[in-house]
């Protein structure tokens, strides 16, 4: 079991141990054989002196069995941006989401994203610019809802997430007999005391009592890559002991909203090609390289300023008014055919086309396995940045796809 202070909670919380792969168990409307998904997940520093990817993943999401949101974050000028969003971004998506009765889910992603942006802003203001840094985001949210996009049989969100697993580099260094919480942790590993460090605590402290209505977090601590414990916590006062299930006989479905800002991407297999749901946010595009310059700003070597080579971001506060944080959006209902979903930063695309990477995982029923070989797939072409990979397989692979793959 995970030390007591992994959960730091004004609640009481239900923890316990889980490893990945993950599968999101029967009973479910689609088959009565088959899990709704399953999951794994994997990420490696690399070449790179630190790692500055995050990234979290949330089972049973808004207390519904069989959602999930996963989300993958690339850091940049630091990793403070990567670590917050990893351990918050699931709550401003929460509270978007609790806020407005069955709006459009896209809009409501797009709303997370900008409340997540602004509060990175906030939070570089409140540390008189010591955090400077960014990210580029790639979440996705697998959610069960009628033909209206509704979801008639489940009870008010509340503004907490019942699962939530978080993976940043902020706790390398917390082998102290004393951890502190989630809200007062100081972003960054082995930093040195002082008025600096003081101004970026008292800023996250800031934030995180204003997303947690001036409470600790009900989420599990931050758990370095290198170190990954798993867990649930689950606070009981706001969900049930177990999550809500549809009734039988409802004419339900499962959408997959993907949403991002920069190059982490998301790309589906459906019948075996590659789909993607996400957009490249670059310099070397000519509609972003053109908002770039009617903003005032402009893009030299691909980079905005000379300086940035992605043109949406969470954070970045020096570059915020030209890389905005408004994300791209995609709402795709699943079908048979749609085999996995694959969520990765930059530095698997560097080396790998959505096809290739597609190709690579399709054959591989255990998701754990396939985003380990996808990591090292992208190390073998020798990637040049931090790798972070998750995989969400949403069709079991059976003897009969087994021989398509091999013809």
């Amino acid at each position: 079991m995970p030390a007591a202070d992994d959960v730091v909670s004004s609640q009481a919380v239900i923890a316990l141990n889980s490893k990945l792969p993950y599968t999101a168990t029967i009973p479910n409307l689609w088959s009565a054989i088959e899990p709704t998904f399953r999951f794994g997940a994997a990420d490696e520093k690399g070449p790179r002196r630190t790692m500055e990817d995050a990234h979290t993943y949330v089972f049973d999401f808004a207390g519904i069995h069989g959602q999930g949101f996963f989300a993958v974050f690339d850091g940049h000028a630091g990793k403070e941006a990567a670590d917050w969003c990893a351990k918050n971004f699931h709550e401003h998506l929460l509270q978007a989401l609790s806020a407005r009765a069955d709006p459009p889910i896209p809009d409501i992603l797009n709303e997370a994203f900008q409340s997540v942006d602004r509060s990175l802003m906030k939070m570089s203001e409140d540390s008189d610019g010591k955090m400077h840094s960014g990210c580029t985001a790639v979440t996705a949210l697998l959610r069960i809802e009628d033909a209206d996009g509704r979801q008639p049989f489940a009870t008010t969100l509340t503004s907490s997430s019942p699962v939530a697993t978080i993976h940043s580099s902020l706790d390398e260094s917390s082998d102290s007999a004393t951890s502190p919480s989630p809200s007062e942790q100081t972003l960054g590993t082995g930093a040195r005391k002082g008025s600096s460090q003081s101004r970026l605590k008292k800023a996250i402290k800031r934030l995180s009592q204003h997303i947690s209505g001036h409470s600790p977090s009900v989420t599990p601590r931050t758990q370095s890559p290198t170190r990954p414990i798993h867990m649930h916590a689950v606070p009981t006062s706001s969900y049930p002991a177990e999550p809500q299930y549809p009734l039988p006989g409802q004419q339900l479905r499962r959408v997959l909203y993907v949403a991002n800002a920069g190059d982490a991407r998301g790309v589906l297999c459906r019948g075996g090609r590659a789909l993607r749901l996400s957009y490249d946010h670059k310099g070397t595009d000519k509609q972003e390289a053109k908002r770039i310059m009617d903003s005032g700003g402009f893009v030299l070597s691909g980079r905005v300023n000379g300086v940035l080579a992605v043109t949406r971001s969470l954070g970045d506060p020096s570059m915020k008014e030209f890389v905005v944080g408004a994300p791209y959006t995609t709402e795709t209902e699943l079908t048979d055919e749609d085999e996995c979903l694959i969520l990765a930063c930059d530095g698997i695309w560097d080396v790998l086309d959505d096809q290739m990477a597609v190709e690579i995982v399709r054959p591989i029923q255990d998701a754990q396995k396939a985003a380990e070989k996808l990591i090292h797939e992208a190390t073998q072409r020798y990637t040049n940045d931090n790798i972070t990979v998750m995989v969400i397989r949403l069709k079991d692979v059976t003897p009969e796809l087994l021989a398509t793959i091999e013809k």
